[in-house]
């Protein structure tokens, strides 16, 4: 291959002044490297820090920048598809379902017109293995930024796998900063589920439940010295 060869574009063709295909949105030089790399960022932390409202909040940011993306979300906690957060936003949502293929989502949008510069993804580590391997799929070959949103553990205080995933790919990893407190006021850690006034630590993975204390199933966080005791403090 010669040094002035034409570069290989691996993602999605970008429409023309005469609304043809035409160009690249992520031309490749001969050596391989993105010319634009998108990302795919993973934030996390525990129940009540504000992962959801942080995934709106970047959703209007980058809308507000005339960038177009699409949320997503899986097992929401108003169990409809949709964004909801416990300070009363909401967004419309896809469902991620167990069949659902990422990339189909955006190729499907693209041929439909609808231009995909994002993803915004919540709820992720309720997302399959295989929809964590798709995300990356659409950030190394159509230029897609995948923001990610979800926990890290359960209510064993074992990762989830789609997290463990997340952490394995991601190109950058935070946690979210909003501080949660346990009952005695340490950092809360850890998302302990409560059946019956008790902290339990065996049954399905995922449970939907919530905060309020009159759930049948909810979930407290707690720092690691109670949730390791079980103590649900005066509560």
């Amino acid at each position: 291959m010669t040094d002035d060869a034409a570069p290989i574009c691996l993602a999605r063709p970008l429409p023309g002044p005469d609304d043809t295909r035409a160009g690249c949105a992520a031309a490749r030089g001969v050596d391989g490297r993105p010319l634009h790399a998108a990302a795919l960022k993973f934030f996390w932390g525990p129940m009540d820090c504000g992962k959801s409202t942080m995934a709106l909040q970047m959703n209007y940011n980058h809308a507000r920048q005339g960038r177009r993306g699409l949320v997503t979300t899986r097992i929401d906690r108003s169990l409809g598809p949709q964004v909801t957060t416990r300070i009363g936003l909401a967004h419309s949502a896809i469902e991620v379902t167990d069949g659902l293929d990422l990339r189909d989502l955006v190729r499907d949008a693209w041929a439909e017109g609808f231009r995909v510069d994002y993803l915004i993804c919540d709820e992720a580590s309720f997302y399959d293995l295989e929809h964590i391997e798709q995300m990356a799929e659409l950030v190394d070959n159509y230029d897609v930024d995948v923001y990610a949103f979800g926990l890290a553990t359960d209510f064993r205080s074992c990762l989830f796998p789609a997290a463990r995933r997340l952490f394995e790919l991601a190109d950058s990893v935070a946690r979210i900063q909003v501080e949660v407190l346990c009952w005695c006021g340490r950092e809360g850690l850890l998302n302990a589920r409560v059946v019956g006034g008790r902290v339990v630590r065996e049954g399905e993975q995922v449970v939907i439940g919530d905060t309020a204390n009159s759930a049948q199933v909810r979930y407290q966080v707690l720092c690691r010295r109670h949730y390791r005791a079980g103590d649900l403090g005066g509560r």
